[in-house]
């Protein structure tokens, strides 16, 4: 006699191939991945392929608890998860949501998803949603796949509500989102009127360049500068005000553009600099690094090909306070990217092309 047995740890559904859309950042650039949950018999394992850094790998203890705490049950069977395409490198944690989705899919604990939809998010161990960085990049991406619908963190709904022609739900935990597949308890998108009242605090600096008094010269140098977006150099004795005048510069640059703000936005979001109270960058950058800094400090690199401060300082001033003690070799590699506008890294990992369009 064969009998059909149900899966364990699934409330008697049997377990099916299950996908889910969420995406990858590559420098500044998104790509669309696809998280597919196979769950078959054998003797309990879960194994994630598809080039999974350390971070992708721990999802599994982080997903094992969300569930668990979420008062779902996690499948004691052989579970493996797959990220395609499988050539593409994956890092961060951003696919913990997309997998315990795909793992509620397959289990059978979930019916459906929407159609058209991304899942972007890192769990915690109570099954809450946590700040995850470059989402801006991220939906931007979907949005040009023809995604429809994106599921974010709700810390980060307002940086993804920036991208226009998607909706965005915010999601606080794991249940929360449990509850809207099962149409439960459904989530309201987030409204897109996040641009309206911003140029109104565009304009107030920490250092402002109508409050120094005196240094004419030195003010009408700043000035001209500001408006050509030519390079300055500064050259004086110790406490004359040099390093005061740079930091106004900002000031009377002209007010980002919605472009240049939704550049620089990206930059520092995929950066893990944006604060998640700040989700959109009004003002000019200025960046003023220690003249201890390195060749990738400045420029950009490092294991993950993150951006430099000129990256950091793109549509900004980038100040070098002490220049003689920088090392040579450094202000050396910024001769090209003051010419070109873009810096481009090159490495065994891979190559990527940053914006540094600075002052």
């Amino acid at each position: 006699m064969l009998l059909n047995l149900p899966l364990a740890g699934t409330k008697g559904a049997a377990a099916v191939l299950a996908n889910a859309q969420t995406c990858a950042v590559i420098g500044l650039d998104g790509y669309v991945i696809q998280v597919e949950v196979d769950i078959s018999p054998g003797l309990p394992a879960f194994n994630i392929v598809g080039l999974p850094d350390t971070a992708v790998q721990e999802a599994k203890e982080r997903v094992r608890a969300a569930l668990r705490n979420s008062g779902c049950e996690f499948p004691l069977r052989r579970i493996t998860v797959n990220l395609a395409p499988a050539d593409l490198k994956k890092e961060g944690p951003a696919y913990d949501l997309p997998i315990a989705v795909c793992m509620l899919l397959s289990s059978g604990q979930v019916d459906s998803i929407p159609e058209g939809a991304v899942f972007l998010g890192e769990l915690a161990l109570d099954g809450s949603l946590r700040h995850t960085k470059g989402i801006l990049a991220m939906v931007s991406v979907a949005r040009d796949q023809g995604y429809t619908s994106v599921f974010v963190p709700t810390i980060d709904a307002d940086e993804a509500s920036l991208v226009e022609d998607v909706q965005v739900y915010p999601v606080c935990s794991l249940q929360h989102l449990i509850n809207h597949l099962r149409c439960e308890d459904e989530i309201t998108p987030v409204s897109d009127d996040l641009w309206e009242g911003m140029d109104d605090n565009a304009g107030h600096y920490e250092m402002d360049l109508a409050d120094v008094r005196g240094q004419e010269h030195a003010k009408r140098a700043l000035e001209v500068a500001a408006a050509g977006f030519h390079n300055l150099i500064f050259n004086g004795p110790p406490g004359s005000g040099k390093t005061l005048l740079a930091k106004c510069l900002p000031s009377i640059l002209p007010r980002m553009a919605q472009k240049e703000a939704l550049e620089v936005t990206k930059i520092y979001s995929v950066n893990g600099v944006l604060s998640p109270g700040n989700p959109l960058v009004l003002q000019r950058p200025f960046r003023s690094p220690h003249y201890t800094i390195s060749n990738a400090g400045l420029v950009g690199g490092g294991r993950t090909l993150r951006p430099g401060e000129i990256t950091l300082s793109h549509r900004g001033v980038l100040f070098l306070d002490e220049l003689p003690e920088f090392n040579h070799t450094a202000l050396e590699s910024l001769r090209q990217p003051l010419e070109d506008k873009v810096v481009t890294i090159s490495r065994v990992s891979g190559s990527v092309t940053y914006p540094a369009s600075f002052m």
